[in-house]
Formats: structure tokens, C-alpha cells, sequence
């Protein structure tokens, strides 16, 4: 274990992030959908990732060859949808059942287009009923300081709670033509 206080360079080239881990043990009630006409659809292509979160450094699969993430989201156990708006897809859900007894939120997120319609509150309505519909006693994901300035607490009033932190510093995918520099202007691209 590394006990850090204080400041911490992070190398040029790099970009951190705090992580935060959030759960819930039981299945919450349920809220009130808000009005909207929005649907879900199951799907496997790289694009979506791309289009909800490339915003948000959600480099991880961006940066998975073709072969690799087909690998991991067509596996048996994990779930990809789409949140589906005026024949559009414009969100994106990802769950993990791969271990028992656990659903793993991988990905979650609208694109910006539905930013502030309450598509976001629908998607996770979706989400808990297809996470706890399955045999499991813990649904859980993760947010960062990268993500959306309202995700955290989003997650937190749909009844997640925090139980752990981390950093993760990793190359910045601007740099190496994975993203593109206009992306993430809120993470300053340090060379």
C-alpha cells in the first residue's frame, strides 16, 4: 500500500483521475420514469462507445483492438444495450455478470444530445431492473473525475454508495491519436 499526502506529479503525456467505486446491496425502489420516448436495444459496436463517451476520456474500450473487445462484449454473461432516441442510439449500458452473484455497471451513459432530457434517470431505471432481475446480492460501478461533474451524485440518488477510491494515471489517448485533442477540454492535455 502507498500512503500518499501532498501533491504528486503526474508525468507529461499523462493524464489522472480520481476514481470512485460505488454499490448497492439490494434492490432499491423504484423511481418514477420521467416523460420521454426512449427504448433499448441490444448491441455490439465500437461507434457507441466512441459517441457517449469520448467526452469523458472513456478510453478503455476505445483503446481495445476490434478483436479484443468484441471478445469481451459479446461473452457470455455480459449485456451491451443501447438507449435508442428518435431511431438514434444515444446511450449506452453495459452490464457484467461474469462473476456470480455480481453485476458490474462497465459502462453507463447518454451522449450529450440527451444531456439534461432525463434519458439518463430512464437508462438507470432500465439498468436495475435488468441488473437485479438476475440471481445477484451486490450491482456495483465505478465513476471518475473525468466523467460528467453531476455523475457522482447521480449514482448516489439512484442509491449507490461510495466504498472505495483510487487513481489511475494512464498515457492520454489525445496524444497518441486515440481521441481527438478537441475532446475532454476539462482534462488539460499536458505534453
Amino acid at each position: 500500500m502507498i500512503l500518499l499526502d501532498g501533491y504528486s506529479d503526474v508525468p507529461a503525456g499523462k493524464i489522472a483521475a480520481v476514481v470512485t467505486h460505488l454499490e448497492m446491496t439490494a434492490r432499491p425502489a423504484p423511481r418514477p420514469d420521467p416523460p420521454g420516448a426512449w427504448a433499448l436495444r441490444k448491441v455490439a459496436h465500437r461507434d457507441l462507445y466512441l459517441r457517449v463517451g469520448g467526452e469523458w476520456m472513456w478510453y478503455g474500450r476505445i483503446k481495445m483492438s476490434d478483436s479484443a473487445l468484441a471478445a469481451k462484449i459479446q461473452s457470455s454473461g455480459v449485456d451491451v444495450y443501447a438507449l435508442v432516441h428518435e431511431g438514434h442510439d444515444e446511450g449506452l449500458l453495459e452490464l457484467d455478470f461474469r462473476e456470480a452473484g455480481v453485476c458490474e455497471i462497465s459502462m453507463f451513459g447518454v451522449t450529450s444530445n440527451l444531456l439534461g432530457m432525463g434519458a439518463g434517470r430512464w437508462l438507470m431505471n432500465r439498468t436495475l431492473e435488468l441488473a437485479w432481475s438476475r440471481d445477484v446480492v451486490r450491482v456495483w460501478l465505478h465513476t471518475c473525475t473525468f466523467d460528467h461533474p453531476s455523475a457522482l451524485a447521480f449514482y448516489q440518488r439512484s442509491g449507490f454508495r461510495p466504498f472505495r477510491r483510487q487513481i489511475v494515471v494512464g498515457d492520454d489517448p489525445r496524444l497518441d491519436g486515440t481521441a481527438s485533442r478537441e475532446v475532454a477540454r476539462h482534462v488539460p492535455i499536458i505534453e
